[in-house]
């Protein structure tokens, strides 16, 4: 989940940010980087997902007292208003019928305890509909953990593409690409941009566009819009697919706070390894 983390700090500052960063020669990590929700909400995964020692009966309830846990102890991090109220109001226990991409940029863990493509899907979309129960968010959720899933497991990028393009058919799409991105995508009035629908894909194929672990995340903020968490959903793939350098690793642990370390270190004693690719 590493890979999600750098994702998300290196985005960061480029959030809410319309011009100027339409590019992939930029500094990777500066003063104003941060890990923001998207971090917090994909440690409280992993810490869910440890604290449920292979029985994942409970793991709904698990993740919500993480997420609430994690988000009460860094409540200043740029939530949005409705999952804002989801975890602060204590009597607020239904889900939110969300498809915002949040859905995705925190289903990472999954992808490294799940034992099978069923059981993933299981996961993802218990983690996922404990509050983007919407078909969207579900949908996102479980196309990213799976990207992750088959990069972890062997799989080669045609076959990745070929995968991903079953939840999001534009990824078949030859016009559909980092190039084009950069000139058209971005912020838009009806808030597309922050959807599933509207992100998701985009940050599969800044992967699939990717070179390296660091030029998948350099692909991912290069195309503008929601930075930080197309960032995190575009490095969890490259993670998986490539690894991490571990000089990035260690920059990115600079940002975050022990408890948040521990929670990352713990998670490293439960989670699969990748698989070698043919």
């Amino acid at each position: 989940m590493i890979g999600a983390i750098i994702g998300d700090i290196v985005g960061s500052r480029f959030e809410f940010v319309e011009d100027d960063h339409r590019g992939k020669n930029f500094k990777f990590f500066t003063r104003e980087c941060r890990a923001t929700d998207d971090t917090l909400m994909t440690v409280a995964v992993a810490q869910a997902l440890f604290l449920c020692k292979g029985d994942y009966s409970a793991l709904a309830d698990r993740t919500t007292s993480c997420m609430r846990a994690i988000a009460r102890a860094h409540p200043i991090t740029g939530w949005g208003e409705k999952f804002y109220h989801w975890l602060f109001d204590s009597n607020t226990t239904a889900p939110i019928n969300s498809y915002g991409n949040g859905a995705g940029m925190r289903i990472s863990p999954v992808a490294w305890v799940a034992e099978s493509e069923a059981q993933l899907k299981q996961l993802s979309n218990v983690v996922t509909g404990v509050t983007h129960n919407h078909p969207e968010g579900l949908k996102g959720g479980e196309a990213i953990a799976m990207c992750v899933y088959l990069a972890r497991t062997g799989a080669d990028k045609p076959t990745i593409r070929r995968r991903a393009a079953e939840y999001y058919p534009i990824l078949n799409d030859k016009y559909f690409s980092v190039a084009s991105l950069q000139l058209s995508y971005g912020y838009d009035e009806l808030g597309n941009w922050v959807t599933c629908q509207g992100s998701v894909p985009h940050a599969i194929e800044a992967f699939l566009e990717s070179d390296s672990f660091e030029d998948a995340v350099r692909n991912a903020v290069s195309i503008g819009g929601d930075s930080d968490t197309i960032g995190a959903m575009t490095g969890s793939i490259a993670e998986a697919f490539y690894g991490v350098p571990t000089e990035l690793e260690e920059q990115a642990f600079a940002y975050l706070t022990d408890d948040l370390k521990g929670i990352c270190h713990a998670f490293e004693l439960i989670r699969r390894p990748r698989l070698g690719r043919k």
